[in-house]
């Protein structure tokens, strides 16, 4: 009989949930999936594969876990008789402990406990699915699967904060994070182009949280996020790279720093300049009739165009673009800005082919080829899960 790996992809306000062969090495495609949308909202929302997406009740007390409990009824009726093998979750942080797929004990759990100031709006939920499933499924191998982990190549110049020495000995480092969609993306780089995609490649996540990871070798090599998932490029709430003068201005602005922190996670970024949203197709839409949508898009492309140049400088050149992600994958106005102007760097986008968000939007004569290519960051979960559980480590519970 087939077994099945459940990976729970937990944000603040969705879960995504899948079901994966757990006897295949690389998974190809979810065997069913569905997510839980709205959690703290007023209006919920549950989809499955093959169903539309309806209105659901939750517990307004504890809707998270409402929503948990719901996502392990409906995985426990799908599976039937068939036995689960483990469940698996995408934890952001991994800290300097973690770079490889772990099973979660009481210990582990606490560990990365103590990581949860450095991605609060991520970290916080994945623990919380984490802790229900042990609970409530004590026997069920709980595995952890780390957005820091794809990093773990990066030179040590790359990691290091110019601190005093013991920030380093305590911790104070760049990480990186989006890892488990840069690691997807060069497994299919290398599948698609072969020993031609082990060049120079900077691949663009960009959705609500956003980032650049620039490859040599298909190994990381350089990142914008840095110690913590508030780094780098601005997004759609976060306020991305930022002058420490201005988060001691506003911590005293604010009168707390912890009032400063939520302004600085949830109310900056996109949202923060226009005012109006935190969704790129909203602004655009609005950009013509409304100053504050255009400045934020133009912020944006500026950010996104600058930290495209510098990582362009630190690999010595570029072969190779990737535009993935929400905002990646399906905003042509966004990725054409940022292109545009790079020229004098080889990089030649085909507008036609673009405004299609074909798989290749470069012209003929880009030296420069520059791709659209869907991320799957359940995928290399079950992938990693299955390699452990391969080792014979985890048992099979029914």
């Amino acid at each position: 009989m087939a077994r099945q790996v459940a990976v729970i992809n937990a944000g603040s306000s969705s879960i995504k949930f899948a079901l994966f062969d757990a006897t295949e090495p690389m998974p190809r495609e979810a065997s069913w999936r569905g997510k839980v949308e709205g959690i703290a909202s007023d209006g919920p929302t549950f989809a499955e594969s093959g169903t539309a997406t309806r209105g659901i009740a939750l517990d307004a007390q504890q809707p998270y876990h409402a929503a948990l409990a719901l996502i392990r009824e409906h995985v426990r009726v799908r599976l039937g008789d068939t036995p689960l093998a483990a469940v698996a979750h995408r934890v952001v942080h991994g800290g300097s402990k973690y770079f490889a797929p772990v099973r979660v004990d009481a210990n582990v759990l606490a560990d990365l406990r103590s990581y949860i100031p450095l991605a609060p709006l991520h970290q916080p939920f994945a623990l919380e699915a984490i802790d229900e499933f042990l609970r409530s499924h004590p026997d069920l191998p709980q595995v952890a699967c780390f957005d820091t982990a794809f990093h773990a190549t990066l030179p040590d110049i790359e990691k290091l904060l110019p601190l005093p020495y013991d920030a380093w000995q305590r911790g104070l480092r760049r990480y990186g994070f989006h890892g488990l969609s840069y690691e997807y993306l060069s497994i299919a780089l290398a599948e698609r182009n072969g020993e031609r995609a082990r060049g120079r490649t900077i691949c663009a996540h960009l959705g609500s949280g956003a980032s650049l990871c620039g490859m040599r070798n298909l190994q990381s090599a350089a990142t914008t996020m840095g110690f913590s998932a508030l780094d780098g490029l601005m997004m759609g709430t976060r306020c991305g790279d930022l002058d420490p003068g201005a988060v001691f201005f506003l911590a005293r602005k604010e009168s707390s720093l912890a009032t400063a922190k939520v302004v600085l996670n949830e109310k900056a970024g996109l949202l923060g300049v226009s005012e109006i949203s935190s969704d790129v197709e909203d602004l655009l839409d609005k950009q013509t009739t409304d100053p504050r949508a255009a400045e934020a898009i133009d912020l944006f492309c500026y950010q996104a165009k600058k930290f495209l140049g510098s990582m362009i400088a630190v690999l010595g050149g570029l072969d190779k673009l990737v535009f993935t992600a929400g905002i990646g994958e399906h905003a042509p106005a966004v990725r054409s800005r940022i292109c545009e102007g790079l020229e004098f760097l080889g990089i030649r986008v085909d507008a036609k082919l673009n405004n299609a968000s074909a798989a290749v939007i470069s012209t003929e004569g880009s030296r420069v080829q520059v791709r659209v290519m869907k991320t799957n960051e359940e995928i290399m979960i079950a992938r990693y899960t299955n390699e452990l559980l391969s080792k014979g480590a985890s048992p099979i519970v029914r």
